[in-house]
C-alpha cells in the first residue's frame, strides 16, 4: 500500500470526531456522540475491508471528482442544419455536428436555447465530446419515435417474447462507435447484439497477466508480468468462479447460508461470471501494481484471477444542460418496452450526464457494462416509467446523485411495472446519493449485485422489484442503506437486516411490511446490522458517501 494510503487510514481514526463537528457546523440537527453510529466509528477503522460496508469513496467519474472536463466548443448544431422550430427533424444534423467533433479529437457540440424535434437517436461514440445544451430548461430535444422504430425489435437472448428495450439502449446513447456499429447491426439482423465488456460470448479479450493472490481492500497486486502495464491504463480485472461456486459464496458474505444456497439452476446469474471489473492502473513498480480503487473482492487462487483486454471503451464524454422530451404515448404492458427510453451509458468510463432531464420516457437513465460515470442532477418525470434509473451487466463504481424520480403526470395502465432505482448483475459498488423518488422503490432485479449503497434519499416506496427466479439472490454482501426517509411507511427493500447478508441500515424512519413482502435467500444468521431506527435526522454522518470521501 502506498503512504498516500497509509495516511488516509491514519486519518481516519479521528473521522468519528469530525462528523459529529460538521454535524454540529451544519445546524442541521443535534451533534451529540450518542448520534454518530458504532458502525461509522467502526468503518473509520477498516474503510477497505469492513464487513457490512462497502468502501465507495472514489466512485463516479475521474474518481468522484466535483467538477467535469471543459472541453473547448468545436461545433454549434445549427451550423450542421438544426432549426429551434419544433417541426424540422434534427437529429441529422446533431449527429453530425458529433461526429465532427469526433473527427476533431474531442470537444464540446452546443446546443442553443429552443426545441430541436429529434426523429432518429443521438449517438455519441468517440472520446472527450460533450453535447452541451443551455439548460435543462432551455434546450429541449423532442423524440417523436422509438427504438423499436429506429432500429427493430431488440428481443431477449433468453427467449419469449420479451423486449430488451425493457433494459437497454436510449434514444440519447453513448457507447464506443465501433461496438456500437455492430450492436445496431446484430439487432438489425435479429441476432443478439453485444452488451458487457467482453461481447456477448465474454470472448473478445486477451491475457494481460495473472494476478496473485490478494485481500479485498488492498490497493496494491502482484503480477507475474507488467509489459502492457502502464499508469492510466485501463485494464479488466477478471475472476473466475470454482466449480463450488465459491466466487459466488465469497460475494453474498460467505458462511452456511451462501455455502448451502442452489446455485447450480440459476443459469441466468451464472451468465453474469466471470466477474468483470475495470479499473485504471495508477503506479507500476517492479511487479507491484497500484489500482485507482482498493479491490472489491478476495483474489483466490482458485479463482483464476487474470488482468485482461476487453472491448474499447468510451471516455471523456457527457451529456448536459438538456431535456429529453418524448411525445406522449402510453406505457406498454410489462417487458413490452418500445424503446422510448432516456439516455444509455454502455461500455463506459469516466464519462458523465448532469442538468439532464428525460420526460415521458419508457425507460429514464441506464447503465449498462458502465463504470466509474456519474450522473448529477437528472429528473425522470412524465407519464410513468418501467425502469427510472437501471443499473445492470457489471456496472461498478458509478454515482447518481441529486436526482429525482416525479410522481406519474397519468395513472399506471394494467399490466405495467414500476421498479425505481435498479441495479442487478453482479453490478457493485454504485452508490445513489441526495435523491428524491415521488414513486418507486431500492430494486434489485437479482443477479447477486453486492457492495451498494443508497444514502440520503426520501422515497414513496411503492413500486416492486423485478427479476427472474434464475437470476439468483436479490442481494450479496455489503448492501447499506444510510439515512432513507420512507413517507409511506413501507419497509420492502428499504430495511435490510431481514433480507441482506453482511449488510446494514443505519438512519431508516419506522416501517412496516406491506404489499409486497419478501423473504431473504439464505438461511440462517444473515449477519446484518440495523442502527438508529427508527429515526433519520439524528444520523452522523448524514450522507455515507460524502462521509467517505472526507476520509
Amino acid at each position: 500500500m502506498s503512504n498516500a494510503h497509509h495516511d488516509l487510514t491514519r486519518r481516519t481514526l479521528l473521522a468519528g470526531a469530525t462528523a459529529v463537528a460538521l454535524g454540529a457546523a451544519t445546524g442541521t440537527a443535534r451533534a451529540t456522540t450518542s448520534e454518530v453510529p458504532s458502525l461509522w466509528r467502526e468503518f473509520t477503522r477498516t474503510p477497505f475491508t469492513h464487513p457490512q460496508i462497502p468502501y465507495v469513496g472514489r466512485a463516479g467519474c475521474r474518481r468522484g471528482a466535483a467538477r467535469f472536463p471543459r472541453r473547448p466548443v468545436v461545433a454549434d448544431v445549427r451550423d450542421y442544419g438544426a432549426v429551434a422550430d419544433g417541426t424540422t427533424d434534427c437529429a441529422p444534423a446533431i449527429n453530425r455536428a458529433v461526429a465532427a467533433a469526433g473527427r476533431a479529437g474531442g470537444g464540446t457540440v452546443t446546443i442553443p436555447p429552443g426545441t430541436f424535434r429529434i426523429e432518429g437517436l443521438i449517438h455519441i461514440g468517440h472520446d472527450g465530446v460533450v453535447l452541451r445544451g443551455a439548460g435543462s430548461g432551455r434546450t429541449t430535444l423532442y423524440a417523436t419515435k422509438s427504438l423499436t422504430e429506429l432500429i427493430g425489435v431488440y428481443g431477449s437472448r433468453y427467449g419469449g417474447t420479451k423486449s430488451a428495450w425493457s433494459w437497454a439502449g436510449g434514444l440519447i446513447w453513448l457507447a464506443p462507435k465501433a461496438r456500437w456499429d455492430s450492436l445496431v447491426a446484430a439487432i438489425k439482423a435479429q441476432t443478439w447484439p453485444f452488451e458487457g465488456w467482453t461481447g456477448n460470448k465474454r470472448d473478445e479479450w486477451e491475457l494481460l497477466t495473472a494476478v496473485e493472490p490478494a485481500r479485498q481492500g488492498s490497493w496494491t497486486v502482484t503480477v507475474a508480468d507488467t509489459t502492457h502495464l502502464t499508469p492510466g491504463r485501463l485494464v479488466l480485472l477478471r475472476i473466475a468462479d470454482d466449480p463450488s461456486h465459491t466466487l459466488l459464496q465469497h460475494m453474498s458474505g460467505g458462511g452456511p447460508g451462501p455455502a448451502s444456497y442452489h446455485w447450480e439452476d440459476k443459469t441466468k446469474l451464472l451468465s453474469y461470471v466471470p466477474y468483470e471489473w475495470p479499473v485504471r492502473i495508477a503506479h507500476v513498480r517492479g511487479r507491484r501494481v497500484t489500482l485507482e480503487r482498493p479491490l472489491p473482492l478476495d483474489l483466490r487462487p482458485e479463482w483464476n484471477a487474470q488482468f485482461t483486454t476487453h472491448v474499447r471503451e468510451l471516455t471523456g464524454a457527457g451529456v448536459e444542460g438538456l431535456t429529453l422530451e418524448v411525445m406522449e404515448t402510453p406505457q406498454s404492458p410489462h417487458l413490452l418496452d418500445k424503446g422510448y427510453n432516456g439516455v444509455v451509458l454502455q461500455c463506459t468510463y469516466d464519462c458523465w450526464a448532469d442538468d439532464v432531464t428525460v420526460r415521458n420516457v419508457d425507460n429514464g437513465f441506464g447503465l449498462v457494462a458502465a463504470s466509474s460515470c456519474t450522473l448529477r442532477r437528472t429528473r425522470v418525470g412524465g407519464r410513468g416509467e418501467h425502469h427510472p434509473y437501471f443499473c445492470r451487466e457489471g456496472s461498478h463504481d458509478n454515482l447518481i446523485e441529486d436526482f429525482t424520480i416525479e410522481q406519474r403526470t397519468v395513472p399506471a395502465p394494467a399490466d405495467t411495472q414500476l421498479h425505481g432505482i435498479n441495479v442487478e448483475g453482479l453490478s457493485s459498488h454504485n452508490v445513489w446519493s441526495r435523491g428524491e423518488m415521488q414513486m418507486g422503490t431500492f430494486d434489485s432485479h437479482r443477479g447477486l449485485p453486492f457492495a451498494n449503497v443508497r444514502t440520503d434519499i426520501t422515497v414513496n416506496n411503492n413500486g416492486r422489484h423485478g427479476g427472474d427466479a434464475n437470476a439468483g439472490p436479490l442481494f450479496g454482501a455489503r448492501f447499506t442503506h444510510w439515512n432513507v426517509r420512507v413517507t409511506n411507511g413501507r419497509a420492502g427493500l428499504m430495511k435490510l437486516d431481514g433480507l441482506a447478508p453482511y449488510s446494514a441500515t443505519v438512519g431508516l424512519n419506522t416501517v412496516t411490511e406491506f404489499d409486497q413482502t419478501d423473504v431473504p435467500d439464505f438461511t440462517g444468521d444473515l449477519h446484518t446490522r440495523l442502527e438508529l431506527y427508527p429515526t433519520t435526522d439524528a444520523v452522523r454522518p448524514r450522507n455515507l458517501y460524502e462521509a467517505q470521501r472526507e476520509l
